[in-house]
């Protein structure tokens, strides 16, 4: 584990199996100057997008909205193009709804994900509507529609839906600041309140596993690709930003999970993470098959 551990402020790693812990592993401190373990929060980067995913899947599963309908931007009080009126939840959730990338849009500047995404929604989609198109923007729109269609915040919304079935009470927004047991992110949490749905979590790779082993085949009607990344080994999602790296991924047939998060720069990205610790334990579950060929990228 010295490639995660050098050069960072801390970092970790879960290993869960058929719903219970198997593995952890942690090393750094937390901002209190406590020793870090598997359950210290992290930022989580875009790994955040799988709660927010589960979160919709949850809300369809009790009808509060289909990933068929078109995105309700009048409920969401979301000001819009006409062109917008006919995108899908679907198209959200897979990337494919035409949102520019505008990648630098979504983080540091103050203010929620409101502000750019009502600047990108003020012209209508982009031509690559149709064409999966990675941008933080979806799930900006997703974790309001979290809101709208659940009637409560979104941390509200995931603790009741997503947390709570995983018996994980740990995961708490950035907006609410640094908690002192939680691990030190360089660049400051203020600056993820931009991100929203699409990278505001704050979590312990055992809370992320942990909230992964309660994932269903009814729950993965809409964690699916491309909005998913998939691999030969299964199924998840990285996160990068400046100063966390972050990977999640199921393999095994949804038997056994692995979480692994930095809070530094090294390596340089959550699928560099995920090169790391998804062949290792592909050898250790007597299922590998070369190195991780992930799509999309």
């Amino acid at each position: 584990m010295g490639e995660l551990e050098d050069g960072n402020i801390a970092a970790s790693v879960s290993v869960w199996r058929d719903g219970r812990s198997l593995f952890g592993w942690a090393a750094g401190t937390r901002s209190d100057g406590g020793a870090v373990n598997s359950d210290t929060p992290f930022v989580i980067a875009s790994v955040s997008k799988l709660v927010t995913a589960l979160t919709v899947a949850r809300l369809a599963q009790l009808d509060e909205l289909s990933t068929t309908d078109r995105v309700p931007w009048d409920e969401m009080r979301v000001a819009h193009h006409p062109g917008w009126d006919d995108v899908t939840v679907r198209e959200l959730l897979a990337h494919t709804s035409g949102l520019p990338v505008n990648r630098k849009t979504w983080l540091d500047d103050p203010g929620s994900c409101r502000i750019p995404l009502e600047a990108a929604l003020a012209e209508p989609p982009t031509a690559e509507r149709g064409t999966w198109r990675y941008s933080n923007g979806n799930f900006c729109a997703l974790g309001l529609l979290v809101e709208a269609a659940s009637g409560q915040t979104i941390d509200r919304a995931a603790g009741e839906l997503v947390f709570e079935p995983s018996g994980v009470t740990g995961p708490y927004l950035a907006t609410e600041g640094l908690h002192p047991t939680s691990v030190a992110y360089s660049r400051g949490v203020t600056r993820l309140e931009r991100l929203g749905g699409a990278g505001l979590w704050i979590a312990s790779t055992d809370d992320v596993a942990a909230m992964l082993t309660t994932v269903t085949e009814t729950d993965r009607e809409v964690l699916e690709w491309p909005g998913i990344i998939v691999d030969q080994y299964g199924w998840g999602h990285t996160g990068t930003i400046d100063g966390a790296k972050a990977c999640a991924w199921v393999l095994d047939e949804g038997a056994t999970v692995i979480v692994a998060i930095v809070s530094g720069q090294r390596p340089s990205t959550g699928g560099a993470i995920c090169d790391l610790v998804v062949p290792a334990l592909a050898i250790d579950l007597g299922v590998w098959a070369g190195e991780p060929l992930r799509n999309p990228v």
